[in-house]
């Protein structure tokens, strides 16, 4: 049901700068696309291999994840989504898989806030699904057993991030000094 809302309102969208366009004028606003999607970088290792494999596999997994943005050029992306995934065992590595995952997107006619958003959200939700899986892979090569890393909320990630930033700033400026 919510898929039929957002086409709608896609459709709605579309039609009134087409109108414009077929009166011989340019149809403008904010636009979004995905020009591509390619590992960055990535690295595998097991530092105790074979030895590992010889004891009991119960590991204490962790991961990290962040993500950066660089210009290209003008309303041109590069998006870069990090994700590290360990494995301990007995309080020593049995390995570490590191996936950069990019994405150039094209990004234009939107507010700063609006950008922001886009390159910090959007694009990292739209590159998670292709660095879970090449995480996953350099695993399972690594002749351990598959990690399934649970889907991450980036609009949540990102408005406490907001939040976090909201309250730092409101923190290091009193309240006199918010005018200056």
């Amino acid at each position: 049901m919510a898929d039929n809302k957002e086409d709608q309102s896609k459709s709605t969208e579309t039609t009134a700068p087409a109108a414009g366009a077929a009166n011989g004028q340019e149809a403008t606003g904010p636009s979004f696309a995905l020009q591509r999607i390619y590992v960055k970088d990535s690295s595998f290792e097991s530092p105790r291999s074979p030895a590992v494999f010889q004891g009991q596999w119960a590991p204490k997994i962790s991961f990290n994840l962040g993500s950066k943005s660089a210009r290209i050029s003008e309303g041109v992306f590069e998006v870069v989504l990090t994700i590290t995934v360990e494995a301990k065992v007995e309080e020593s590595a049995a390995f570490l898989s590191e996936v950069h995952q990019a994405g150039i997107f094209t990004c234009t006619g939107l507010a700063d806030a609006d950008l922001e958003q886009v390159l910090s959200a959007v694009c990292p939700n739209i590159l998670f699904p292709y660095a879970r899986e090449a995480i996953d892979a350099m695993i399972v090569k690594g002749s351990f057993p598959p990690v399934n890393l649970a889907p991450v909320n980036f609009d949540a990630l990102y408005a406490q991030s907001k939040q976090q930033q909201a309250a730092q700033a409101a923190g290091a400026a009193p309240a006199g000094d918010a005018a200056k």
